[in-house]
């Protein structure tokens, strides 16, 4: 029995011993059989550096200003009774705005006219009889003062009845008017803002570094969000002659055409003033870039044993256009990098390049709504 015992213990562990190893082996092979299997391409997209002419530029952000801007007031009381524009009209320097009540400051000028020509007719009756010494000099003088003061009073009241119809300062845009027909007004009364739009001015600041590269006549470009894409240019007026000690800038104002008063007064610029030279660069499309904290990394591709591999390479960048950095240090003409597709990539990765032309990323210096 005991030997009977023995034997089934021995069988079993035989085949336990059996099943496990067969588990093992197994697993040993398969394990082996995906560690050597190789790793299929990366699918990527490709670039050429390329060489190209860029302007080195400044940049800087700004807002509009107008030429001439303010808001009307009134300059003496009365009730406005007449309104002579729209909201919004372009007017002329010098039109007629508003019109305010002048029946009793009217009714006051002729009144002095009266005086003045009285005045005036009893200096004139005076002057033959002081010549024949019937009347004293002081007589004459007392009368001719009068004279002077009944013409001053008038001018006086001329001016206010001149104030009473409230004109444009300068050509330009009238806003929204902020009285009605009707409403009675006193000086300082708000009446309506107008602006000069054409030509229009933008003010910016720089860094007191960039003073020697900036003077007057200096072309400008600068872009705002309410006309996407579009680029305005303007002229370089004026630079403020003392630099800023609290921030180290310099005041800059440029000036724009706007005929089609596009650009408003308070629209926030980007600007960028180019330089008349050029220099050559290379460049690569933003994509193809790893930006890291310990450096900036591309994917360059090499030939390697009939097959297509990466190897990472570190660069140094410059400046920026639209889709396109500069590489300052690198990379050489005739490299080629990878451009999409860099997450799936480490060194000595095998990659494929891709001929659908939908994964190509965009690489244009001045890309546009419309080309994306």
């Amino acid at each position: 029995m005991l030997k009977r015992m023995i034997l089934m213990l021995i069988a079993t562990s035989i085949l336990f011993g059996l099943i496990f190893g067969y588990k093992a082996v197994g697993n040993y092979f398969m394990n082996d059989f995906f560690d050597n299997m190789p790793t299929p391409p990366a699918t990527i997209t490709a670039s050429d550096v390329q060489l190209d002419d860029w302007f080195d530029s400044i940049p800087a952000i700004g807002n509009f200003r107008p030429v001439n801007g303010t808001t009307i007031p009134a300059q003496i009381d009365g009730e406005v009774i007449a309104i002579r524009f729209e909201n919004g009209d372009v007017v002329e320097q010098g039109q007629a705005l508003f019109v305010l009540d002048s029946r009793v400051e009217q009714a006051e000028r002729e009144r002095l006219a009266a005086a003045l020509s009285i005045a005036e007719t009893e200096a004139a009756r005076l002057e033959p009889l002081f010549a024949r010494q019937e009347v004293s000099e002081s007589e004459l003088r007392r009368q001719q003062s009068q004279v002077a003061q009944a013409r001053a009073a008038l001018a006086m009241q001329d001016a206010m009845l001149e104030r009473k119809t409230i004109r444009a300062p300068f050509t330009g845009v009238v806003g929204l008017r902020q009285v009605n027909l009707g409403q009675y007004v006193t000086p300082g009364t708000e009446l309506v803002s107008i602006q000069s739009f054409d030509p229009i001015y933008l003010n910016f600041t720089l860094p007191e570094r960039f003073l020697s590269e900036v003077e007057r006549g200096q072309s400008i470009s600068a872009e705002v969000d309410a006309f996407s894409g579009q680029e305005f240019k303007g002229e370089i007026r004026a630079i403020e002659p003392s630099v800023r000690e609290s921030t180290r800038t310099i005041q800059v104002q440029a000036q724009f055409e706007n005929p089609e008063h596009q650009l408003r007064a308070g629209m926030f610029a980007r600007v960028r003033i180019d330089s008349e030279e050029s220099r050559e660069v290379l460049m690569i499309p933003r994509t193809a870039i790893q930006f890291n904290p310990f450096g900036n990394i591309v994917f360059i591709l090499v030939e390697e044993d009939d097959e297509l591999v990466v190897q990472q390479r570190l660069v140094r960048t410059g400046q920026s256009r639209g889709d396109m950095v500069e590489i300052l240090e690198g990379l050489e003409l005739g490299d080629r990098v990878a451009s999409s597709g860099l997450l799936k990539l480490r060194n000595g990765s095998v990659v494929k390049i891709s001929d659908d032309p939908d994964l190509q990323p965009s690489a244009s210096t001045n890309p546009q709504p419309a080309n994306r």
